[in-house]
């Protein structure tokens, strides 16, 4: 295979999809999502026995741990899979909503529609729900989609993606509308992302050495998705209960995930309440803790951090711990440390709590809730193509409207320029 030849005609076909897509409507493309969900539910056995295989191949080729948390899919996976693409599949269709209208001295009227961006182009490692969520995002949003997955998923993104294009058929959409790319050659990427004339914007999921070879090559725009180091701040008027509570889930809830919290923030005066606790539940569950100086004195069982353990993603059973003075050292060091991804501030003070809010420079602020909300599924948006950290067009989880442009719209009724 022509890497170069091949990748040409997929962004030639995405092309000429994306036009036929843009003029889809919401019965047609609600009909595909509907389709493509049922056979989702319909194939479940046929999806866990290929994602088995995947997870056979990258256990012997000694993946991580992490990675292979990604890479699984469960029986309930499968399920919440589906149940993402039927729930893009009710909400209601972006493209073509007009608003923000208001008359000119001239006489017209000018307004904004919102429309597809056209073809999107998506590479992501690991996780094979990102080929359904994808594509129905994508799909609803009246774009063509090139989905480029890793080769760790082969198998699981291309069971997968016969769905999708069944899916589509069904509609009387054409099965280019979403194409998973066939090579694992890593050259296919380095063409999708040069490729000005058919892609119109690049989402990539993955680590920071392919977002840092995305960054470095692409001619293409990207909507940035970094790493996730979420911080949780227990501030002096944080409840002991709900700063506990709070704590297990979004560190032990699961580990390889990007809204998963890497570090934690107590406040001075409550760090001897609340702390041991805390300390022992995280123990119980193995994960280790590593700490400044003042909570190793705290927490024997604590060792001491490296400037470079705050600003790590873990994606492990290890956590961060610092003991601050008060929230403006907090606040200072999540800004400083986090990948601006996902906060959290465990507090009954609500002044401090708006503090918090405003202060903090990252795509979701939380009070008294788990980092692991930030989620597009959790956010209503039915599924995400990704969380980007970037603050040009779209920040946090991108779901449908993230995925959208808008242009100008003037009413007139003979109008002329004076």
């Amino acid at each position: 295979m022509d890497i170069k030849d091949y990748m040409q005609a997929v962004g030639r076909q995405a092309r000429n999809a994306a036009r036929r897509t843009a003029m889809a409507t919401t019965a047609e493309k609600n009909a595909a999502l509907l389709h493509i969900a049922a056979a989702i539910r319909r194939d479940k056995a046929a999806l866990l026995a290929a994602n088995q295989e995947d997870l056979a191949a990258a256990r012997a080729a000694g993946l991580e741990a992490a990675m292979l948390d990604r890479l699984t899919l469960s029986d309930k996976g499968v399920d919440q899979m589906a149940d993402g693409v039927e729930q893009v599949a009710k909400l209601p269709d972006p493209i073509g909503e007009m608003g923000e209208f208001k008359f000119r001295p001239s006489g017209i009227q000018i307004g904004k529609m919102r429309v597809p961006r056209g073809v999107v182009g998506i590479i992501y490692e690991a996780r094979p729900n990102v080929t359904a969520d994808a594509a129905a995002l994508c799909l609803k949003s009246g774009n063509a989609a090139i989905l480029r997955g890793g080769s760790e998923a082969i198998r699981s993104n291309r069971a997968i993606a016969a769905l999708i294009e069944e899916g589509l058929q069904a509609a009387g959409l054409p099965a280019e509308c979403v194409q998973v790319i066939a090579t694992t050659e890593r050259a296919a990427v380095g063409e999708l992302i040069t490729m000005r004339e058919f892609v119109d914007v690049i989402v990539p999921r993955g680590g920071k050495g392919l977002i840092a070879r995305l960054l470095a090559e692409s001619r293409v725009p990207m909507i940035q998705h970094l790493d996730g180091n979420c911080h949780v701040y227990l501030e002096t008027g944080a409840d002991p209960a709900k700063a506990l509570k709070i704590v297990e889930n979004a560190k032990t809830q699961r580990y390889g995930t990007c809204n998963t919290a890497e570090s934690l923030l107590v406040d001075r005066s409550v760090a001897a309440t609340l702390l041991p606790p805390i300390a022992a539940m995280l123990r119980a569950k193995g994960v280790e803790i590593r700490g400044c100086a003042e909570s190793c004195a705290l927490i024997k069982e604590a060792v001491a951090a490296t400037d470079a353990d705050y600003y790590t993603e873990f994606l492990a059973p290890i956590i961060s711990l610092k003991i601050v003075a008060d929230i403006d050292e907090a606040i200072a060091h999540i800004n400083q440390y986090s990948s601006h991804h996902t906060e959290a501030i465990v507090t009954d003070n609500h002044p401090k709590a708006m503090r918090f809010l405003r202060e903090v420079d990252s795509a979701s602020v939380m009070i008294n809730a788990s980092t692991r909300f930030a989620d597009g599924f959790e956010y209503g948006l039915g599924a995400e193509i990704g969380i980007s950290t970037d603050k040009i067009h779209a920040r946090g989880p991108v779901g449908l409207e993230g995925l959208t442009s808008q242009k100008w719209i003037v009413l007139g009724d003979g109008h002329v320029r004076g």
